[in-house]
Protein backbone atom coordinates (compact mmCIF):
# COMPACT_ATOMS: atom_id res chain seq x y z
CA UNK A 1 0.00 0.00 0.00
CA UNK A 2 3.00 2.38 -1.43
CA UNK A 3 0.68 5.32 -2.43
CA UNK A 4 1.32 8.93 -2.84
CA UNK A 5 -1.06 10.88 -0.73
CA UNK A 6 -3.57 12.96 -2.59
CA UNK A 7 -3.61 16.54 -2.56
CA UNK A 8 -6.87 16.43 -0.33
CA UNK A 9 -5.05 14.41 1.95
CA UNK A 10 -2.82 16.25 2.01
CA UNK A 11 -4.02 19.62 2.70
CA UNK A 12 -5.82 17.79 5.60
CA UNK A 13 -2.43 17.10 6.82
CA UNK A 14 -1.61 20.39 7.21
CA UNK A 15 -5.01 21.53 8.51
CA UNK A 16 -4.09 19.33 11.42
CA UNK A 17 -0.95 20.26 12.16
CA UNK A 18 -2.27 23.97 11.65
CA UNK A 19 -4.70 23.32 14.13
CA UNK A 20 -2.24 21.70 16.83
CA UNK A 21 0.80 24.09 16.28
CA UNK A 22 -1.02 27.18 16.19
CA UNK A 23 -3.15 26.78 19.90
CA UNK A 24 -0.06 25.76 21.55
CA UNK A 25 1.94 28.79 19.87
CA UNK A 26 -0.60 31.50 21.35
CA UNK A 27 -1.06 29.95 24.55
CA UNK A 28 2.66 29.68 25.56
CA UNK A 29 2.98 33.30 24.53
CA UNK A 30 -0.48 34.52 26.49
CA UNK A 31 0.99 32.49 29.38
CA UNK A 32 4.21 33.63 29.37
CA UNK A 33 3.35 37.50 29.18
CA UNK A 34 0.51 36.80 31.40
CA UNK A 35 3.35 35.39 33.98
CA UNK A 36 5.65 38.71 33.99
CA UNK A 37 2.74 40.58 34.87
CA UNK A 38 2.88 42.65 30.92
CA UNK A 39 1.11 45.66 30.34
CA UNK A 40 -1.49 48.19 32.40
CA UNK A 41 -1.52 45.74 35.65
CA UNK A 42 1.56 46.10 35.92
CA UNK A 43 2.24 49.69 38.16
CA UNK A 44 6.58 49.48 37.55
CA UNK A 45 5.52 49.98 33.56
CA UNK A 46 2.48 52.36 34.45
CA UNK A 47 5.13 54.52 36.88
CA UNK A 48 7.38 54.73 33.12
CA UNK A 49 7.26 57.33 30.67
CA UNK A 50 6.52 55.93 27.46
CA UNK A 51 7.07 57.24 24.05
CA UNK A 52 5.00 59.39 22.46
CA UNK A 53 4.30 56.19 19.70
CA UNK A 54 2.97 53.61 22.26
CA UNK A 55 -0.02 52.35 21.29
CA UNK A 56 -2.72 51.39 23.79
CA UNK A 57 -2.68 48.71 25.74
CA UNK A 58 -5.55 46.59 23.96
CA UNK A 59 -3.46 46.98 20.76
CA UNK A 60 -0.32 44.71 21.95
CA UNK A 61 -2.98 41.57 23.07
CA UNK A 62 -4.38 41.93 20.10
CA UNK A 63 -1.27 42.20 18.09
CA UNK A 64 -0.01 39.52 19.60
CA UNK A 65 -2.40 36.99 18.99
CA UNK A 66 -2.54 37.87 15.32
CA UNK A 67 0.68 37.47 15.58
CA UNK A 68 1.03 34.39 16.99
CA UNK A 69 -1.15 32.72 14.67
CA UNK A 70 0.48 33.90 11.97
CA UNK A 71 3.84 32.36 13.27
CA UNK A 72 2.29 28.96 14.52
CA UNK A 73 0.59 28.56 10.91
CA UNK A 74 4.20 28.94 9.29
CA UNK A 75 5.63 26.69 11.61
CA UNK A 76 3.23 24.02 10.86
CA UNK A 77 3.98 24.41 7.44
CA UNK A 78 7.57 24.00 7.69
CA UNK A 79 6.74 20.66 9.74
CA UNK A 80 4.80 19.67 7.41
CA UNK A 81 6.82 19.92 5.00
CA UNK A 82 8.83 16.04 5.45
CA UNK A 83 11.80 15.71 3.38
CA UNK A 84 12.96 19.38 2.62
CA UNK A 85 16.16 20.26 2.56
CA UNK A 86 16.60 22.64 5.49
CA UNK A 87 13.81 21.36 7.40
CA UNK A 88 15.71 20.77 10.54
CA UNK A 89 17.87 23.69 10.51
CA UNK A 90 14.17 25.64 10.08
CA UNK A 91 12.78 24.02 13.25
CA UNK A 92 15.64 24.57 15.49
CA UNK A 93 16.23 28.33 14.31
CA UNK A 94 12.39 29.21 14.89
CA UNK A 95 12.20 26.98 18.34
CA UNK A 96 15.68 29.27 19.54
CA UNK A 97 14.29 32.86 18.13
CA UNK A 98 10.82 31.94 20.09
CA UNK A 99 11.64 30.73 23.33
CA UNK A 100 13.76 33.94 23.48
CA UNK A 101 10.78 35.98 22.56
CA UNK A 102 9.02 34.13 25.50
CA UNK A 103 11.24 34.99 27.77
CA UNK A 104 11.43 38.68 26.54
CA UNK A 105 8.30 39.50 28.59
CA UNK A 106 9.85 38.38 31.80
CA UNK A 107 12.75 39.92 31.22
CA UNK A 108 11.21 43.60 30.70
CA UNK A 109 8.05 43.71 32.92
CA UNK A 110 8.98 40.98 35.52
CA UNK A 111 12.72 41.90 36.14
CA UNK A 112 12.87 45.65 34.62
CA UNK A 113 15.70 45.22 32.80
CA UNK A 114 14.88 47.53 30.00
CA UNK A 115 18.13 47.83 28.40
CA UNK A 116 18.68 44.50 28.29
CA UNK A 117 15.27 43.25 26.67
CA UNK A 118 16.08 45.63 23.56
CA UNK A 119 19.61 43.84 23.20
CA UNK A 120 17.42 40.74 23.51
CA UNK A 121 14.94 41.93 20.83
CA UNK A 122 17.69 42.35 18.89
CA UNK A 123 18.76 38.84 19.13
CA UNK A 124 15.27 37.85 18.62
CA UNK A 125 15.04 40.19 15.54
CA UNK A 126 18.62 38.27 13.99
CA UNK A 127 16.74 34.77 14.31
CA UNK A 128 13.41 35.76 13.06
CA UNK A 129 14.78 37.10 10.20
CA UNK A 130 16.87 34.15 9.55
CA UNK A 131 13.96 31.86 10.65
CA UNK A 132 12.09 33.87 7.55
CA UNK A 133 14.88 33.27 4.97
CA UNK A 134 15.06 29.46 5.61
CA UNK A 135 11.02 29.52 5.50
CA UNK A 136 11.56 30.49 2.57
CA UNK A 137 13.64 28.33 1.07
CA UNK A 138 10.85 25.33 2.16
CA UNK A 139 7.69 27.33 1.56
CA UNK A 140 7.67 30.91 0.93
CA UNK A 141 4.02 31.23 2.25
CA UNK A 142 5.77 30.06 5.56
CA UNK A 143 8.44 32.82 5.07
CA UNK A 144 5.60 35.58 4.00
CA UNK A 145 3.59 34.82 7.18
CA UNK A 146 6.52 35.62 8.68
CA UNK A 147 6.94 39.29 7.74
CA UNK A 148 4.73 41.06 10.01
CA UNK A 149 6.13 39.53 12.79
CA UNK A 150 9.60 41.29 12.03
CA UNK A 151 8.26 44.27 11.53
CA UNK A 152 6.82 44.18 14.81
CA UNK A 153 9.69 43.43 16.81
CA UNK A 154 11.45 46.34 14.78
CA UNK A 155 8.91 48.64 16.34
CA UNK A 156 8.64 46.84 19.46
CA UNK A 157 12.42 47.35 19.43
CA UNK A 158 11.86 51.60 18.74
CA UNK A 159 9.39 51.82 21.54
CA UNK A 160 12.06 49.74 24.19
CA UNK A 161 14.38 51.60 23.30
CA UNK A 162 12.89 54.55 23.42
CA UNK A 163 11.53 53.73 27.01
CA UNK A 164 14.90 53.35 28.02
CA UNK A 165 16.15 56.87 26.95
CA UNK A 166 12.85 58.49 28.57
CA UNK A 167 13.63 56.36 32.05
CA UNK A 168 16.98 56.12 33.01
CA UNK A 169 17.54 53.87 35.95
CA UNK A 170 13.74 52.42 35.37
CA UNK A 171 16.00 48.43 36.14
CA UNK A 172 15.72 50.63 40.00
CA UNK A 173 12.75 52.29 39.78
CA UNK A 174 10.53 51.08 42.92
CA UNK A 175 6.67 51.81 42.87
CA UNK A 176 5.37 52.02 45.80
CA UNK A 177 2.85 49.18 47.03
CA UNK A 178 -0.91 50.09 46.08
CA UNK A 179 -3.14 51.25 48.76
CA UNK A 180 -7.08 50.95 49.13
CA UNK A 181 -9.15 53.18 50.95
CA UNK A 182 -12.63 51.86 51.94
Amino acid sequence: MNQIASKGQLRMSLLRWILFVVPITVLLGFTFSQFANTGNENRWFQALIKPAAQPPGAAFGAAWALLYIMMGTAFAMVLHARGAPLRGPAIVVYLVQYALNLFWPILFFGMHQVAAAFWLLTIVFILALATTLVFGRIRKAAAWLMVPYLAWLCFAAILNKQIDWLNPGAETLVVPAARTQI
